[in-house]
């Protein structure tokens, strides 16, 4: 079986979802499975100020789980345009898999929320795409082929699925967004075997 790590970072439970949606187009794929794992929040002062192990929702990701995967989901929600801070730090702790080349010639893509329609999507997935471009991985975007792509009138975009969460962060995930974001793990499971070494 073949790993597929799904990342992510989620502060409200949209991208969580999302997570979660690609794992299930990863394990619709036969002989690949998802490994969902997360990122501990961070603190503004120099102190751990979370626990070693998640109360709820998936485990806190290990470097092995970067060394052992065959492709790489990684999610974050947008700030400012950006990857959230947490998902930052742990990429900028990467440097002994960038060296060692565990990522290299992998896929990977991108997915994110906002609580806006021009809240930074775009420009936060662009953003988290470059440090995997330094770790020499093959990105995956989605393709317009992808009926919900044109169709949709919330989240997608063609750098990878994403979603409008509202204000209040309560806004469902839309049909289209669901369908993108099972399309984006099913392709990237599927690149995943075509790019393995037997």
């Amino acid at each position: 079986m073949l790993d597929i790590l799904v990342l992510y970072y989620s502060q409200h439970g949209s991208t969580r979802e999302l997570a979660r949606l690609i794992a299930r187009g990863v394990d619709s794929v036969p002989g690949c499975q998802a490994r969902l794992r997360t990122v501990p929040k961070v603190s503004t002062v120099c102190e751990a100020s979370e626990p070693a192990i998640p109360e709820s929702g998936a485990p806190y990701v290990e470097r092995q789980d970067l060394a052992d995967c065959a492709g790489l989901a990684l999610g974050s929600p947008t700030r400012f345009g950006n990857m959230a801070a947490a998902m930052k730090y742990f990429l900028d702790g990467t440097s002994g898999e960038w060296m060692q080349g565990a990522l290299s010639g992998k896929p990977a893509c991108v997915f994110t929320s906002s609580a806006s329609m021009h809240g930074g999507q775009e420009s936060t997935l662009l953003t988290m795409m470059i440090p995997l471009l330094h770790h020499g991985m093959v990105i995956a975007g989605l393709p317009y082929s992808e009926a919900a792509l044109a169709a949709t009138q919330s989240g997608g975009t063609p750098y990878g699925v994403s979603h409008v969460s509202g204000i209040d962060n309560r806004q469902p995930i839309s049909e289209h967004e669901k369908a993108l974001a099972l399309a984006q793990g099913k392709r990237l499971a599927e690149l995943a075997g075509k790019l393995a070494v037997r």
